[in-house]
């Protein structure tokens, strides 16, 4: 009996020394992950007031102002002034029909009505480029000019390493007469609450080397890249607005993640370097063809999401990483090294 007690007083003790331990271990993780917490509040913080202390104030050159609604004979000077606007080929009679034609007037009185005061977005793309400056600050504040160009969605902007060009003509908002016609899924983005996003997207274009392994997988991660690039430069937008998707188109990735991820696991589309691919799973469209029945709930592109997605995944893992070495890593050591698993 004695040898028992003896035993359990042992046990006992042990006991005791490991709650003791425990409860220490557990208080000094709270403190530790407190530490972090405050070291990353800080960074933030820090982050923060160096990217307001980035020297821009852009003033928007209105070029659509200069052009319409005047006398003909400015048309030499703004050849002068803005070259790149004027082709060759195309005599001043062509620019100055265009100055008197009824058309263009309409298009031009509905940019100066949605844009009557152009001073929140001069303050809005002064913002952008601080964080663009902050993160690459070798890049040139551009000149940036606004223009009508007949609506041509295709080309909402153009950016350069000098020059940024806005269509203001496109993004007169989703409802506008002006866009009767166009297909719900290009129209949605016809707004000005995405002239930032676009900014970015092409920004992103122009630093972003598009990579010349042609697979699914690289293509995907070139556009995740490019996200991820609204994520860093847009941080209070929604993800919404950087992948231009409703809240439902938005919520019905997030809930199907897994199936897509599935999907493209399951039929070998990784590697594959069919453009069809393109087509079907990235570039913007009505829905995304799987060729199944859920196709028309869909969203289009899921495969830059998916890509965006992974390239996030990355991040999470690897936040050492800067990022002019995230924008040069090959799609494969990304992928490998971003353990990315679907959330749900």
């Amino acid at each position: 009996m004695l040898k028992i007690k003896v035993f359990d007083r042992i046990e006992e003790k042990q006991m005791k020394s490991l709650r003791v331990f425990f409860n220490y271990f557990q208080q000094n993780i709270f403190f530790v992950v407190i530490f972090l917490c405050l070291i990353a509040c800080q960074s933030g913080i820090k982050n923060r007031a160096e990217i307001e202390m980035q020297a821009v104030n852009l003033k928007l050159d209105r070029f659509d102002l200069k052009f319409y609604n005047q006398d003909p004979a400015i048309i030499p000077e703004l050849k002068k002034e803005y070259p790149y606007l004027f082709p060759n080929q195309f005599s001043d009679d062509v620019w100055i029909s265009r100055q008197k034609d009824s058309l263009q007037l309409m298009l031009q009185d509905a940019v100066q009505k949605s844009f009557s005061d152009i001073s929140p977005l001069e303050d809005k793309l002064s913002h952008l480029f601080k964080h663009i400056l902050f993160h690459f600050p070798k890049i040139k504040v551009p000149h940036v000019v606004t223009l009508t160009n007949n609506v041509d969605y295709q080309i909402k902007t153009v950016y350069s390493d000098s020059l940024l060009l806005i269509s203001l003509d496109t993004f007169l908002g989703v409802d506008h007469p002006f866009y009767d016609g166009i297909p719900s899924y290009i129209r949605k983005e016809l707004d000005q609450k995405f002239i930032l996003s676009q900014v970015v997207e092409k920004f992103a274009s122009f630093v972003i080397t598009p990579p010349e392994d042609r697979t699914f997988l690289a293509q995907m991660i070139y556009e995740g890249k490019k996200l991820y690039l609204q994520d860093l430069l847009l941080p209070h937008e929604s993800d919404t607005i950087k992948i231009a998707y409703t809240e439902e188109e938005l919520e019905w990735v997030y809930d199907n993640e897994l199936y897509i991820w599935q999907y493209f696991i399951e039929r070998q589309l990784l590697y594959k370097t069919d453009p069809d691919l393109v087509q079907r799973l990235l570039e913007p469209a009505p829905f995304s063809k799987f060729y199944l029945e859920l196709d028309n709930e869909s969203p289009g592109r899921v495969g830059r999401w998916i890509g965006w997605q992974i390239t996030r995944s990355f991040m999470d893992q690897n936040p050492e990483i800067s990022i002019e070495e995230l924008l040069r890593l090959p799609a494969q050591k990304l992928f490998n090294l971003s353990k990315y698993k679907p959330k749900r």
